[in-house]
């Protein structure tokens, strides 16, 4: 669902003790921004996913916030990360993040695991988008999505070894289990109904698997070939993101034994249909 872009510094109320700060970083990755997430606690309060090291934006945190004592990563792509350790010089808190960073220049101050609990939230480690993504949970059930589940766009999956298909529908599995009343992701507006947006999002997953492999032929096809049986309504600016959700999903379905790779390209898997119903000869 996209909105109206939201005014830039300005706390935008989500739930008691929960307010967000849009990032000015938008673009056709981000929407319009990266949503920092400012959550109250009995110590103070924690801030999600800062974004961008833009001044204004960072004074538009402080201003905003208690006395600061957590700054939480969901995962430590650019557009979450850059504003965190000027954040953190400037407060002096600590920078929190997977105990695994998937960047090399990245080291968090507190290392969490899955079913950490950190200024009254739990980490969740959903990994699918990002090796070292996490998701952060209240105790009245509203969750911190990050990237893993948007406001506004489907999510990014990227091959192996930054991102897996697997590991996302796994994650969504996981969220969904927790019941959540609300999800607060990092690029768009809330998710008031959490169960009906996972659905759909394992729906297009799988869809998406389906027209992948209807695409397959027994002829091996480069990954250009298949990006353009597949993706042929895609502007030339998410070329990049959709040919990565492409390998993520061709590396599944070799994983499940329907696609196979080599040197010329990816084809069905022997015995199982190709283009237009045709099976592969054994």
């Amino acid at each position: 669902m996209r909105e109206a872009a939201p005014p830039v510094g300005q706390p935008l109320a989500a739930a008691p003790g929960i307010r967000r700060i849009v990032a000015p970083n938008p673009g056709a990755m981000t929407g319009n921004g990266t949503n920092c997430w400012l959550v109250d606690h009995p110590g103070g309060t924690a801030i999600i996913d800062p974004g961008s090291d833009d001044p204004a934006h960072l004074h538009a945190i402080r201003a905003a916030a208690g006395p600061v004592t957590h700054i939480l990563l969901t995962h430590t792509h650019r557009d979450h990360l850059t504003g965190a350790r000027p954040l953190g010089a400037a407060t002096g808190a600590p920078v929190c993040g997977f105990r695994h960073s998937a960047v090399a220049d990245f080291t968090p101050d507190i290392a969490l695991d899955d079913g950490s609990a950190i200024a009254g939230l739990t980490a969740v480690h959903t990994p699918g988008h990002a090796t070292d993504h996490l998701c952060f949970v209240t105790a009245d059930g509203i969750v911190f999505t990050g990237d893993h589940i948007m406001g506004w766009s489907t999510t990014m999956v990227p091959p192996a070894p930054q991102g897996s298909v697997r590991q996302f529908l796994d994650g969504l599995a996981r969220i969904d289990a927790l019941d959540a009343r609300l999800l607060l992701p990092a690029h768009g507006p809330s998710i008031t109904a959490p169960a009906a947006c996972i659905r759909a999002l394992i729906d297009h997953r799988l869809t998406r698997e389906a027209t992948i492999l209807a695409a397959l032929d027994a002829v091996p096809a480069t990954l250009e070939d298949m990006m353009r049986r597949v993706y042929r309504a895609v502007p030339p600016a998410l070329h990049r993101a959709a040919e990565m959700n492409l390998l993520a999903h061709l590396e599944k379905l070799r994983e499940d034994g329907h696609a196979v790779h080599g040197h010329d390209g990816w084809r069905v898997a022997p015995g199982r249909p190709g283009r237009a119903g045709s099976p592969h000869p054994a």
